[in-house]
């Protein structure tokens, strides 16, 4: 039975893979990455910071975090936030909690994962803040790796609002801000051109 329920979130993860990230795809980005895509680069930012902390943390829990966090956009897609802005207050998590809640159904450590989903949502760990840094910092090197390699002029929003006060750790403004440095330097390079 419990391989019946593990065989089938497979199947439904597997869906992620073709989940495309709608905010890029609506700023014109060709070839936009998956919701799979972003997942591995929030796992492996949070890897990254992880080494980075002088705390001790649960990794397993960590990267399970990372993995799980956009698991409910398998059924639901990637609504991006101005679709929200639609629906009744509070939607979100509620329907992204029930989807998750439904993909875990029949799993042994499904209520853990549920836990550790909220626990990130709600930001209330250490390694929910450092997935969640990981999380921010995924999107800008996206946005940084897009700009760098399209003319895209509809990518300076993500930049809008991102400074340092916006990540939980200090070990994810230090990327952060290392990130900004090489962007500044690569806007510089291109001016000249």
């Amino acid at each position: 039975m419990e391989a019946d329920s593990a065989l089938q979130l497979l199947l439904s993860a597997n869906q992620l893979k073709r989940v495309p990230r709608t905010g890029w795809v609506m700023r014109g980005v060709v070839d936009a990455e998956s919701v799979s895509d972003h997942t591995f680069g929030v796992t492996f930012a949070s890897l990254v910071l992880a080494q980075m902390v002088d705390e001790p943390l649960d990794t397993v829990k960590m990267l399970t975090m990372a993995l799980i966090h956009d698991l409910p956009e398998a059924i639901l897609g990637d609504i991006k936030a101005p679709a929200w802005r639609h629906f009744p207050e509070g939607t979100k998590p509620v329907v992204e909690e029930q989807t998750l809640r439904a993909l875990l159904t029949g799993l042994a450590w499904g209520d853990e994962w549920q836990t550790w989903w909220c626990e990130f949502g709600d930001r209330n760990s250490l390694e929910a803040m450092l997935v969640r840094d990981a999380d921010r910092l995924d999107l800008l090197i996206q946005a940084f790796v897009y700009s760098e390699t399209t003319a895209n002029r509809w990518l300076e929003e993500f930049w809008a609002e991102a400074d340092s006060h916006s990540f939980e750790l200090e070990v994810s403004r230090s990327v952060f801000e290392a990130l900004c440095h090489l962007r500044g330097r690569s806007r510089r390079a291109g001016e000249v051109d």
